[in-house]
């Protein structure tokens, strides 16, 4: 088995590093092949540079992508698109909020039917080691009362950014995300619930580091991406054979 890791990375140069050094330690020991794709998006600082440092000196398994523009969604999709070559391919946050570690509880799911795990901060309160500010949690959860109406039903948590995938599910499930801002999770779980792939929820250790990227308005955009999502399922776009990538 070979795993695939994106990395999406947005002016993250103060700790991609560690999270790179953390992540290809961890994957070294190991059985299974892997790959590392830090997509580095539109990022200002040194983030690029330092990727590339790490891919030609202590991380040869690294692979750094540069996008001039496009967000997180975006950068995703493209990693997975256009790079990525394991049986088995997770995206997780720059931040290592979740660490590397916990994509073994992934893993037996695969084997028994499931194409797509997500791993969530809310079905085991104790896997949350250090909680967000109490108005981001409570936002959170009013928006995912709003997600499962309209979109995924069941979900407790859409939105954590550790989130696998079986090769063919993966590559599927991306040609059809249009979404390029924080609201893609809920596209990429609306697509795979209408392609028929089978969805495991799976509690996961997570720590809030804080210097995150994800601003307050990015709870009215993705209330306004939900929508589109929504008219998207309705009109049958999900369910096309052939889609432009």
């Amino acid at each position: 088995m070979k795993l695939s890791v994106i990395i999406p990375a947005y002016n993250e140069e103060k700790r991609i590093a560690n999270t790179l050094l953390d992540v290809d330690s961890y994957l070294a020991k190991q059985a299974y092949d892997y790959e590392i794709i830090v997509v580095v998006n539109g990022s200002h600082d040194r983030t690029y540079e330092i990727v590339r440092e790490l891919e030609a000196g202590k991380i040869k398994k690294a692979i750094a992508m540069n996008l001039v523009a496009g967000g997180k969604g975006n950068a995703v999709k493209r990693g997975i698109l256009d790079k990525a070559s394991g049986d088995i391919i997770l995206f997780m946050d720059a931040d290592n909020a979740t660490p590397i570690s916990e994509v073994s509880k992934f893993l037996p799911y695969f084997t028994q039917g499931y194409s797509v795990t997500i791993g969530s901060r809310y079905l085991d309160p104790h896997t949350v080691k250090v909680a967000q500010p109490f108005y981001r949690v409570l936002l959170s959860r009013l928006s995912n009362i709003i997600i499962q109406l309209l979109a995924v039903p069941g979900i407790k948590d859409t939105q954590l950014g550790f989130k696998a995938f079986t090769k063919e599910a993966a590559k599927d499930i991306f040609k059809f995300i249009t979404i390029s801002r924080w609201g893609f999770d809920m596209e990429v779980l609306t697509v795979a619930e209408y392609r028929g792939y089978k969805i495991k929820e799976v509690p996961v250790q997570w720590t809030e580091y804080g210097g995150g990227h994800v601003p307050l308005k990015a709870y009215v955009e993705s209330l306004s991406d939900l929508i589109k999502i929504k008219f998207k399922a309705i009109k049958g776009d999900y369910s096309l054979k052939n889609v432009k990538t």
